[in-house]
């Protein structure tokens, strides 16, 4: 088997970079505007989690009730002060081994493409300079229904030109892992087994995993 026949899609969120900080001082700059409090614990149940569908969430804890209409506007003015947050990015908020194992793949010349819930996954890469890494960009402006759906991966191994078999997913939510193995995919689980169910393989971050463990690990999951 060759180096190049296999390819990698990563999740950013939480994967390369940690932008969950900056989601959750939004979401609790919501929370607390709207007369009540947000917990890491209930952060934790939104990775993953497209942006409305994390308003609901944080709607029936507080207690809370509005109508479409304000909650498009709620969901808007999270996004503007979140925006404004990660606008200030930099190089330096790339997680541990990301950079390396990117530079890696595209050494080799193994496709790489993002499949991200993030809606502002752009300037997110952008602002940590990984932007020129990847051959294909999918994220929340480009599909239409969000992970556990298969979507996202779909579409990018498509953009890539990759057999689902050969495509190598790093994800940092169970919802992501989930739509990986509907996508029929090898999955690495960047985080604890326990929280990851399903994956092929868990590491603490992607400084746990080289290419050639990547390639021997599509080369047995297709044996199987």
């Amino acid at each position: 088997m060759e180096d190049t026949t296999i390819a990698c899609i990563f999740d950013l969120d939480g994967v390369l970079v940690d932008t969950a900080v900056y989601h959750y001082q939004a979401w609790k700059k919501l929370a607390n505007s709207l007369g009540f409090d947000f917990s890491h614990e209930q952060n934790e149940q939104l990775k993953g989690v497209n942006r409305m569908r994390s308003l609901d969430k944080i709607l029936d804890w507080g207690g809370v009730q509005k109508n479409n209409e304000e909650k498009e506007e709620l969901a808007t003015l999270k996004n503007t002060w979140y925006v404004d947050m990660i606008s200030k990015m930099s190089a330096a908020e790339v997680l541990p081994g990301s950079l390396e194992l990117l530079q890696a793949l595209h050494a080799k010349g193994i496709k790489i493409a993002l499949g991200s819930a993030s809606k502002n996954s752009g300037l997110i890469l952008e602002r940590t300079n990984l932007t020129h890494f990847f051959d294909a960009i999918v994220d929340g402006n480009a599909v239409t229904t969000s992970k556990p759906d298969p979507e996202v991966f779909v579409k990018g191994a498509e953009l890539l030109k990759a057999a689902a078999e050969n495509c190598i997913v790093f994800e940092d939510a169970s919802a992501g892992v989930e739509a990986a193995i509907a996508a029929k995919m090898t999955v690495v689980g960047v985080g604890e087994e326990k929280n990851l169910p399903g994956a092929d393989i868990w590491v603490k971050d992607l400084s746990a995993v080289s290419v050639q463990q990547l390639i021997d690990l599509v080369v047995q999951k297709n044996k199987n």
